[in-house]
């Protein structure tokens, strides 16, 4: 059977549809986007106005994700492998690729300025890893379009400081020779850099606030609370989110971290105790052990502070 006849046969049924990622693509690029198998599509090329643009709203991505591009090229550029960041519309907004491969990977439209969604070309490992909002991969006969059955792909989403799907990050290559498990190894690696990726806008995203790992057993993806200085929650990744059950509107109304994590002590007044303690070994420590100089520092006599350090059971 034919690819393209395949490809229709598997997107009518409904319950191939509900069961399978790839058939549930298939049924949108038919009865969404509006395309055929059979097509020999390109994907859409942004013009040079275009895609400065699309770079210039993505610059702080491009920023914090070059590292993990560099570094991730230098393990798999030499196996025959494109590397592309896209933004959250399959933009390819940056490229890894060896100049061998150049002129394979830009016939196929893995190239900057280029559009994966799939809208453009269909089942592809970016369009649908957008789509879906989760990490996929998408080998050679599983893509929709016919000519792009020469393709591996294996793609992650990343998300930014509110958990929202802002980009993609995806490893392409076209070799015969690219086994199932070779493509799983490869879908490890953008995973694990996607969330480095992702941890670095977050970062960015609360550069002033304290950053907390949260025990997420499962999760790919970087579990982080922003919290001021008051323990209130700023903001948490879509894994955080997931894990302490967070939302917007949650964390726009208040919640201290120490509850979300179970640290918090019994009642209110030893809330009051434990901050006042928290804060008199700040300024003792900033004094270097100093009695006199912390005293100076907090406005009060010598003889106060050794009455709180008492009450404190600060030694």
């Amino acid at each position: 059977m034919k690819h393209s006849d395949h490809v229709h046969a598997v997107a009518q049924h409904m319950s191939a549809a509900a069961s399978s990622l790839v058939a549930a693509s298939w049924r949108r690029c038919l009865t969404v986007h509006g395309l055929s198998p059979e097509e020999g599509r390109s994907p859409l090329r942004l013009s040079q106005q275009e895609f400065r643009a699309a770079r210039e709203k993505s610059g702080y991505l491009i920023e914090e994700a070059q590292g993990e591009l560099d570094r991730l090229f230098l393990t798999v550029g030499k196996a025959g492998c494109c590397l592309l960041l896209t933004d959250e519309n399959g933009v390819a907004l940056e490229r890894r690729g060896a100049s061998g491969d150049d002129r394979d990977f830009r016939e196929l439209g893995l190239w900057s300025g280029t559009v994966w969604s799939e809208a453009s070309v269909g089942t592809n490992g970016i369009g649908t890893a957008i789509a879906d909002e989760r990490a996929v991969v998408i080998q050679r006969d599983q893509h929709f379009l016919s000519c792009n059955t020469g393709l591996s792909c294996a793609t992650a989403p990343i998300r930014d400081h509110l958990g929202r799907v802002a980009a993609a990050i995806d490893i392409s290559t076209c070799r015969d020779d690219a086994g199932e498990m070779a493509v799983l190894l490869l879908s490890q690696a953008v995973r694990d850099a996607a969330a480095r990726i992702e941890a670095n806008l977050f970062r960015r995203a609360f550069s002033g606030a304290r950053i907390l790992l949260v025990q997420a057993d499962g999760k790919s993806s970087p579990a982080l609370l922003a919290i001021d200085r008051d323990d209130l929650v700023l903001g948490a990744t879509r894994a955080a989110r997931l894990q302490l059950n967070l939302d917007d509107r949650r964390i726009a109304g208040g919640v201290p971290a120490a509850d979300l994590l179970h640290e918090g002590p019994a009642g209110q007044g030893e809330d009051l105790l434990d901050a006042e303690r928290a804060a008199l070994r700040r300024v003792l420590s900033r004094s270097n052990g100093n009695v006199s100089l912390a005293a100076d520092t907090l406005g009060i006599s010598r003889a106060t502070l050794y009455r709180k350090m008492k009450k404190l059971s600060v030694n």
